[in-house]
């Protein structure tokens, strides 16, 4: 007796079809599994039969063989679970064969045969779509993840009895009509601390505006206490709307993370991803023998806040280099390499020196050689990628108790929406939607610079000694601050703003 169902496994930051396939034959009664499992699929075995057992039906003692193909592909998590057990149950003739054609099925067992929720189901179900299957079956926990794909019937399930139910049927595969495109609720906006309460720094909020109108990367230094973090916390208010296909690209990340819920079963804003400094390199990349996503992919298309950058570990700073350059990260093991997505914004502040004090001389506390030091953990390469570096400096007593109406962060966000519209328009047909995607040719295209900020950036190349890569970012930076204010050549003053975002310390970029 000979059954096959369909499944999928979860291979880095996508997901494989996997056949299930069941054999039971005569001989001593065994119950054998194969196919590169880890130890949490291999004791399916036992929550599967105590499941079906207690859902009322009994497995003859036969010589049960179970293969998960392909065998080059490891197979992890609990998901396998309904889909050895629908096929067990086809080959013992407990269900027909048929009814499971284009049939795709994911879900933990419970030893009473409730079936639970398990992640990765987002990433399954389109899997499922671009597979040409008909029907997903799903825990019903997972119920409403699953529904966000669309053009797939769905059929969420509680229990091993309601599942049998439901196979039985003559309409099996026709139960519920989920076809249609699904509906998504307005997100319920998380508490997101507004701009208006900064007082002064309109410099630095300049900045935070123009890195959030072209998705640049930011940098923040200054003394201790100046306002870095609270910017920082604020720019997810002001950053442009993320596309449908967008927000779908994160949701399957997090999905086969683990970080959806049946309450929050897909993302509707842009994902702010704040670890703190004493994180590993694996952590922050993404690792492990079976490597899984880090911070840097959970960042995907949103903001990476590292506070107190020089604080982070050597070898944390520099993995950034790759990730920031190209978008995406590669991370190899024996057992193959595993690409995961990486177009994040980054954003991180600093002090000037270890006690937070520096350029106060009269307070400061370090030696030069500790500054410098200290400055240094930040390297030329990592800071050659940072398009806007701006300094933060204390605000006087006046401005901090002064009555002024600060801009909010409303209004800030209608000067981004306006400029990433005009991105929009002129990157429709590119596979691009920010200034900060620019490269090679493009920025030839789409970078008109006047007579006069050609002569200045001349100027500024051989002065500051810019590399190939800094004079790119100053092009693209200048590209957005003539965007926000709505004009199609870059001008010199637009050339002369980016050049003000290229410095730290004295330290040329």
């Amino acid at each position: 007796m000979f059954s096959k169902v369909l499944s999928a496994a979860i291979d880095g930051a996508r997901c494989v079809p996997v056949s299930v396939e069941v054999d039971a034959s005569n001989g001593l009664p065994a119950f054998l599994m194969v196919g590169d499992l880890s130890y949490q699929v291999k004791e399916a075995q036992e929550r599967v039969r105590t499941a079906i057992r207690n859902s009322g039906m009994t497995i003859p003692p036969k010589r049960v063989t179970v293969n998960l193909a392909p065998a080059d592909v490891r197979k992890d998590g609990n998901h396998f679970d309904l889909p050895i057990a629908a096929s067990l149950m086809i080959a013992f003739g407990f269900l027909e064969a048929e009814k499971f054609d284009g049939v795709m099925l994911a879900g933990e067992l419970g030893l009473n045969g409730r079936i639970n929720g398990v992640r990765g189901i987002l990433p399954f179900v389109e899997t499922a779509y671009k597979k040409g299957c008909r029907l997903c079956i799903v825990p019903k926990q997972n119920y409403r993840e699953a529904r966000m794909i669309g053009q797939i019937s769905v059929l969420g399930v509680e229990s091993l009895q309601e599942f049998l139910s439901c196979a039985r049927k003559e309409n099996w595969g026709l139960l519920e009509d989920t076809k249609e495109e699904p509906v998504l609720l307005p997100a319920k906006k998380e508490e997101i601390e507004d701009f208006a309460d900064i007082q002064g720094q309109e410099y630095v909020k300049r900045a935070a505006v123009i890195a959030a109108a072209g998705m640049h990367n930011f940098l923040m230094t200054g003394p201790k206490g100046t306002g870095k973090t609270m910017i920082a916390r604020r720019i997810p208010g002001i950053l442009p709307e993320p596309t449908k296909e967008e927000l779908l690209e994160v949701s399957k990340i997090y999905s086969i993370s683990g970080l959806l819920s049946e309450e929050k079963p897909f993302l509707l804003s842009r994902p702010f991803r704040a670890p703190h400094h004493t994180i590993s390199p694996a952590a922050l990349a993404g690792g492990g023998k079976y490597p899984k996503a880090g911070e840097i992919t959970l960042a995907h298309k949103g903001v990476l806040f590292l506070d107190e950058f020089p604080e982070f570990s050597h070898e944390c700073i520099e993995l950034l280099r790759q990730p920031l350059e190209e978008r995406k990260i590669l991370i190899s093991r024996s057992g193959g390499s595993y690409l995961f997505p990486a177009d994040f914004m980054l954003v991180a502040a600093m002090n000037h020196c270890p006690c937070g004090q520096f350029p106060d001389l009269n307070r400061c506390s370090c030696t030069f050689q500790e500054v410098k030091r200290y400055q240094n953990r930040i390297s030329g390469p990592i800071l050659d990628r940072i398009d806007i570096v701006a300094e933060v400096s204390g605000i006087s007593y006046q401005e901090l108790t002064g009555k002024r109406k600060e801009k909010s962060s409303k209004n800030f966000r209608k000067e981004v929406e306006m400029a990433v519209k005009v991105q929009g328009e002129r990157y429709q047909e590119k596979k691009i939607r920010f200034n900060s995607q620019l490269s090679g040719k493009l920025l030839e295209e789409f970078c008109n610079v006047s007579v006069e900020g050609q002569r200045i950036l001349e100027k500024a190349y051989k002065k500051m000694r810019l590399s190939a890569r800094a004079y790119h970012k100053i092009l693209k930076t200048a590209r957005t601050i003539a965007d926000l204010e709505q004009e199609e050549e870059i001008k010199e003053a637009h050339i002369s703003e980016a050049l003000c975002y290229r410095r730290v310390e004295g330290k040329d970029t």
